[in-house]
């Protein structure tokens, strides 16, 4: 069975990563986005199951504790996790499989499996950025002015993704990832799994 390919998208909050990776999940159904655990608050609209897992303290320190996570990270005072069991099963049935998570998830992921492609998406500029946290209307001007002043930091982690994305047009920037991800199931390994019978048949003699 051919086996899927496995993503990381990073980016700063307001960069409009969720956005851009629901309309690529839409787009094909080849690709699915893990739904991670986390202990933060429901926004509103969000849904358990749906947008996040979401679960208490106690519960993410036991799911940790038994090595349920591939990574997981603390975020904003928060905990993120990513369930090892889900993506390996989804990644056997030959789907993509996207994580949305901060850069320090995806060097976690990196780091177990280097086989992961690492993706990047960036702001058109700060101004940019921050207009984009503030039509949001989900955080107070203390939380926008938090990850306004946390999102140098975390950009500067862009050189270490194989791709980036700079999302200022929003067809263009989709475009540019659902073009990673069509390239991701050309490569010859890819090919190889998918293609087996054909590729033994050219070579017979």
């Amino acid at each position: 069975m051919k086996s899927g390919n496995l993503y990381t998208i990073s980016a700063p909050s307001g960069a409009g990563k969720t956005s851009l990776v629901k309309a690529l999940v839409e787009s094909s159904d080849t690709i699915c986005v893990s739904i991670s655990h986390t202990t933060r608050d429901k926004r509103p609209g969000e849904e358990d199951g749906v947008n996040y897992h979401f679960v208490d303290h106690s519960t993410f320190e036991q799911m940790l504790g038994q090595d349920a996570f591939l990574e997981h990270a603390e975020v904003f005072g928060n905990y993120y996790g990513t369930s090892k069991t889900w993506v390996e099963t989804a990644l056997s049935k030959g789907k993509d499989v996207i994580l949305e998570i901060d850069w320090q998830g995806a060097q976690q992921v990196t780091q177990m499996l280097p086989d992961t492609i690492a993706i990047f998406i960036l702001p058109p500029s700060k101004a940019a950025l921050r207009d984009r946290l503030d039509n949001r209307g989900q955080d107070d001007e203390n939380v926008i002015a938090s990850r306004m002043s946390e999102a140098v930091n975390e950009m500067s982690h862009y050189r270490e993704a194989d791709f980036l994305v700079i999302n200022d047009v929003f067809e263009v920037a989709l475009e540019e990832l659902q073009t990673i991800l069509s390239s991701g199931r050309l490569l010859t390994e890819c090919q190889q799994l998918a293609h087996g019978k054909l590729l033994e048949d050219l070579l017979s003699q």
